[in-house]
Formats: structure tokens, sequence, C-alpha cells
């Protein structure tokens, strides 16, 4: 399975050399990733640059994939969808990673499926209304036909490494 993996990064073009950053760069990094829309200009004075070396060195990491894109982070509470939770998923053992990624990314309420290696196959992170909302959620992830067995565990709070 972990070849599978490895060969189909080699196929999109995933480089396994680590790209090498400097402090400043990780600078650079946790600047975009406070505010994603802060200007060159504004960044330049704060790492001891000056701006031209700034836009190289972002456009740098932009194109050796360490920056991957500039987001918007969303309340998802304030739009109604404050439940947040990971299943644990078991499929029946011929199931492939194609096929368990095809039978959750469908669903509108899964954020991200990590394929793990291990006793579990998958595990989903999803955000939901409430707990009817989620409890429908498992019951069309387990409709699939291939899922063999779920564990679900709702999320108390949070916290994220900036870097």
């Amino acid at each position: 399975m972990l070849d599978s993996i490895a060969s189909s990064q080699a196929e999109e073009g995933v480089s396994m050399v680590p790209y090498e950053l400097d402090e400043t760069d990780h600078r650079l990094l946790r600047l975009l990733q406070a505010d994603g829309r802060r200007t060159f200009s504004e960044m330049a004075p704060e790492v001891g640059l000056s701006v031209a070396a700034v836009k190289r060195r972002i456009d740098r990491m932009r194109e050796a994939g360490v920056i991957t894109g500039f987001t918007v982070q969303v309340d998802h509470a304030k739009l109604g969808w404050g439940i947040e939770a990971f299943t644990e998923l078991r499929y029946a053992g011929t199931t492939s990673i194609k096929d368990i990624l095809a039978s959750t990314t469908r669903t509108p309420e899964v954020q991200a499926v990590f394929t793990i290696a291990g006793d579990l196959d998958a595990l989903v992170h999803m955000r939901v209304r409430d707990i009817n909302h989620l409890q429908e959620v498992i019951d069309r992830l387990r409709g699939s036909g291939k899922v063999i067995g779920t564990r679900t565990l709702m999320v108390l709070g949070s916290w994220t490494r900036e870097d």
C-alpha cells in the first residue's frame, strides 16, 4: 500500500526530497499563515528583506510546492455547522484506496480523508449541523456496502500548529 502511495505521488510530480527552509522562510510562512492577504511590502520589514527578496522567496516556495495555495479561514459554527467529528472506518479486505476515497469524498460533510496503515483503513474528518445530522452522515458512509465497522469521535476543542 505504501508503495502505491509513493508511486502515485511520483506520478503527480510530488518530490520526495524535502525543500530546505531557513529561518526567514519559516517567518514568511508564519506571516502568510496568519494572514494570506498580507502583501510583500508588509512582510519585508518584518523579516528584514527588500520587497523583491520577499517576492523571490515566496515565488521559490510556490514553485517548489511548499506553498500550495492561499485560503480563507471560516468559522463553521457561525454557518450552522458547529459539530466536528472524526470517524474511523474499516473496510472489507479487498477494498482499494481508490474505492475508499470514492465512497467518502462524494459526501459533502466530509472535510478530509486520511487513508492509514494499521487496524483502520481510513480516518474521516467531517462537519455537521447537529447529532442527528452526524448520524445521517455515518449511515450514508456505512451504506456504501464496503464499510464493515466504524467508530466516531466528536471534537470538543482543537489546536493547530502554525508551522
